[in-house]
């Protein structure tokens, strides 16, 4: 079955690497997958962030605050500990054909980080804000198909850090609406008493 399973996992990188390979996505994918890199994008996704925070309403101020501790358990989790007990290299550094567009990189590949952080917070976007769902999961696994693109994740990296994003922001989104639940409570109570 192991053997199945990476057998499938090598070929559909070879098929998001190799045969999907154009002229449009050798432009687009590198900048796509290098987002989090580019002073501009960063700009913009603080400038979005802080929109969210200051502009959004009760519901935009709740994810863009809900987003700091998704991303940061999601992240922490994957990058310190779950990449260190995998260990799994990037295809980049084992395979000898690689269509390699971006730097390979020095860090491990399993779970995909940037699948990580992308679902995590599409998920609780989505949450706050339901009519942006498909853009905020178009998003994400566009950001996820990049990486295998360009050559520097196997789909079963992308498909791990979908799944731990997804946990991520579930864990998080379940303790606010917990934590809300028993804060409306004691108020209900705090305002019925004599």
């Amino acid at each position: 079955m192991t053997e199945f399973l990476s057998s499938l996992d090598l070929s559909l990188f070879y098929f998001g690497n190799h045969t999907l390979q154009n002229p449009l996505f050798d432009f687009m994918m590198p900048f796509v997958t290098d987002l989090n890199k580019k002073p501009v994008a960063l700009v913009v996704a603080a400038i979005l962030w802080l929109l969210l925070l200051v502009k959004g309403g009760k519901q935009g101020r709740l994810a863009a605050l809900l987003l700091i501790p998704t991303i940061a358990l999601g992240d922490q989790l994957n990058s310190s500990f779950l990449k260190h007990l995998f260990e799994r290299l990037r295809p980049c550094h084992t395979l000898p054909d690689v269509h390699l567009l971006v730097s390979c990189g020095s860090g491990y590949s399993f779970p995909s980080s940037h699948a990580v952080n992308n679902f995590a917070a599409a998920l609780v976007l989505s949450y706050f804000e339901r009519k942006w769902t498909w853009a905020f999961f178009t998003f994400a696994g566009t950001v996820a198909f990049s990486r295998v693109y360009v050559g520097v994740h196997y789909p079963s990296d992308i498909l791990a850090g979908a799944v731990l994003g997804l946990v991520a922001g579930l864990v998080i989104l379940l303790l606010y609406i917990k934590t809300a639940a028993w804060l409306a409570e004691r108020k209900a109570r705090a305002t019925s008493e004599p």
